[in-house]
């Protein structure tokens, strides 16, 4: 796992393995961020599932303005900070349950990766709680990984969905 571009392309990071670990695969993160692109600069981004802090990691290197990272996991959050420091980047990094982070995280953002472990299918409730507290600036994404095809919500759309084998990428923005 590297990260593909901007100030740090081709650092390699550390990574995690385990049964329930899936690093986006660089050719998907690439073909993200490429899309994602003009979104980035100054952007205020969570990553809410970050294991090892590559999503983030390649939107700072891509230009954002700040992170947010978070994981329940200890081991993934202890390679994420391992990254954070070899890439001499700063963000904040929470080990809670995603639902407490949403519930308590100030501030809003433009992008909101949602990447949960293998199998996990917590997107419905992500979106859920992302509008309630209106965590999404103006023309936000909620960018959502999964093995499969997602459904936007009421009070939702989807601004672009790209499938890459058994990897899904759906982009959710609140409807006005």
């Amino acid at each position: 796992m590297r990260i593909i571009a901007g100030k740090h392309r081709g650092r390699v990071l550390a990574e995690f393995r385990g049964q329930d670990i899936r690093p986006t695969a660089d050719r998907v993160k690439e073909s993200l961020f490429q899309i994602l692109s003009e979104r980035l600069y100054g952007a205020r981004v969570l990553d809410l599932f970050c294991g090892s802090g590559a999503l983030g990691l390649e939107a700072l290197s891509r230009g954002a303005g700040f992170v947010v990272f978070n994981d329940l996991s200890a081991e993934s959050l202890a390679v994420c900070k391992k990254n954070l420091a070899a890439l001499k980047e700063t963000g904040e990094v929470y080990r809670l349950d995603f639902r407490v982070l949403l519930r308590s995280v100030a501030g809003k953002f433009d992008l909101i990766f949602s990447d949960p472990p293998y199998r996990e299918q917590f997107t419905e409730e992500v979106l859920e709680i992302v509008a309630e507290r209106n965590l999404l600036r103006p023309g936000g994404r909620v960018i959502s990984e999964s093995e499969r095809e997602e459904r936007a919500p009421a009070g939702w759309t989807i601004a672009d969905f790209r499938s890459y084998g058994r990897t899904k990428i759906t982009m959710f923005e609140r409807q006005i």
